[in-house]
């Protein structure tokens, strides 16, 4: 992938997060998405790639997609992209922590899964850790083996997981090995990034979130570094043979970061609700500052980026 490139995909994040970031607590979660949508298409369209999105909006929410087999850009270098515009529709909405606009490309014979949309069970940590997970275990070893890597105490170790009555068994567990747990009600590409990054406090990341996120999240730990161990996780047989037609191999099978992210592979994301990773999107007076990451696999290089955009009415992207 050519070294500008990621740099140009944080204007995508960038436009997205500010065209939606005016219905930020506004209560209609449909309109910040198809916002962010609209600006994150048009500014794919703009840039000089031959770009198919293999990881779109997500079904299961109806909404406005960027969908899967779309191909955008001006033309140019073949880009697999895996978008999520608006992760945290709900948290967007209501003008709560942690809403992102996020993309991840692979370019360059790099190659991102084509998951599924179902369910994926989930195991992240940081750079310390990594080697000394498995998701096959309980929690409470993976927590003795986390703590030890990163010389922290059981007790000391902090665990995102989504707020879901599908996790009473293992927020149970995790409380019952010692460790305190950071619930969020959405967003879990945030805390897996926020897994990977020392300096927010979390120390993992798990639970089960969406299949299309979990790929984000291994394409930013592909650039940035950690550890991941997830497998696919399906509530009917119509998912099952869902999947299965995608061709991604065993269904069953431990995926890890060398299953869901290879090879050339950037990733970029924007805030639009301050939270646990991320500045939000903030006014000023004569437009809005952003705050932004952009990682490359490559070049290991990881950036954050605030950008002042200066524009009256509507931003220029």
């Amino acid at each position: 992938m050519e070294r500008n490139l990621a740099l140009e995909f944080v204007r995508v994040t960038e436009a997205a997060a500010l065209a939606c970031a005016k219905w930020v607590g506004k209560g209609d979660r449909h309109a910040a998405d198809q916002a962010a949508c609209d600006a994150m298409r048009k500014t794919l369209n703009t840039m000089e790639i031959a770009g198919v999105i293999v990881i779109g909006e997500g079904e299961r929410d109806e909404a406005p997609m960027l969908y899967i087999g779309e191909e955008l850009g001006a033309g140019g270098q073949h880009v697999e992209i895996a978008v999520d515009p608006l992760e945290g529709t709900n948290l967007c909405a209501n003008g709560l922590p942690n809403a992102i606009s996020v993309i991840a490309a692979a370019g360059g014979g790099g190659k991102l899964m084509h998951a599924p949309d179902c369910y994926m069970d989930k195991l992240v940590v940081g750079e310390a850790a990594k080697g000394a997970i498995d998701i096959t275990l309980p929690p409470e070893v993976n927590l003795r083996a986390i703590a030890k890597c990163i010389g922290k105490s059981v007790d000391e170790l902090m665990v995102g997981i989504l707020d879901r009555p599908r996790h009473e068994k293992l927020i149970n567990e995790v409380r019952s090995a010692g460790a305190r747990i950071h619930l969020v009600s959405d967003g879990d590409i945030t805390l897996g990034l926020a897994a990977i990054e020392e300096e927010t406090g979390i120390d993992a990341l798990m639970g089960i979130g969406g299949a299309p996120e979990g790929v984000i999240t291994a394409a930013a730990i592909r650039c940035y570094g950690g550890d991941m161990q997830a497998r696919l996780v399906f509530r009917n047989e119509e998912e099952r043979h869902r999947a299965s037609k995608m061709g991604n191999g065993e269904l069953d099978r431990i995926l890890t970061v060398d299953d869901m992210a290879v090879g050339n592979v950037m990733f970029a994301a924007t805030g639009i609700t301050s939270g646990d990773f991320l500045k939000g999107v903030r006014y000023t007076s004569d437009g809005a500052v952003t705050e932004s990451i952009v990682m490359r696999a490559v070049s290991g290089t990881v950036r954050r980026v605030q950008t002042r955009h200066r524009f009256e009415g509507s931003p220029n992207y």
